[in-house]
Parts: C-alpha cells; structure tokens; sequence
C-alpha cells in the first residue's frame, strides 16, 4: 500500500470554497490501475488558516507514479482554477509506503 497527502493551508473563511472546489473536481481517477480510495480532511483551524489534506491510497509507489504521467492527470488538473485568495501557499506533498 502507497499513500499520498497533500496539505492545504486555506485562509480563513474560505473553508467551503476549497471544499466545493474537490466536490465538483473530476478526478478521473476510477480509470487508473492501482488506485483504492480518496479522501479530503478537514484538520484544525487557527487564526491564520484552516488544514486541509487530501489523502489517497494506492496499490504501489508505482502506480501512483504512473498515474502522476498518465492522461487521467492531465485531466483532472487540466482545469484547475486558480484561486489564489484561498490557498495560503502550495500544498506539501507527503508520501508513505506501508511496512506492516
């Protein structure tokens, strides 16, 4: 099992903005070998931002891999708004490879 995270640190009061962005997302990640399950998590919330992290399991490091060179990607970010009054910076990409 492989595991990507990316975090966002969304500015204050536009917490339903960033959710609604995901929601209406088209991922196409149904069409990738290897991929199990996505989910986007709400953490804490500061005077400075609000944690957000994507979460997405894998079969392997390979095929997430392969879905970052794959034309399911280039779809899914092909229309990505910019939304800069949201994001405080980009987001942290994290990556874990399961040992047990």
């Amino acid at each position: 099992m492989y595991l990507a995270m990316n975090r966002f640190r969304i500015a204050p009061g536009k917490e339903q903005d960033f959710i609604e962005i995901w929601k209406s997302r088209e991922s196409h990640l149904d069409e990738v070998p290897g991929f199990q399950s996505f989910n986007l998590l709400q953490g804490p919330t500061t005077e400075e931002y609000t944690l957000f992290a994507s979460h997405s399991v894998w079969e392997s490091e390979e095929a997430f891999i392969n879905w970052t060179k794959s034309e399911a990607f280039r779809k899914a970010h092909a229309n990505a708004r910019p939304a800069k009054d949201i994001y405080l910076g980009p987001p942290q990409l994290e990556c874990f490879n399961s040992v047990i």
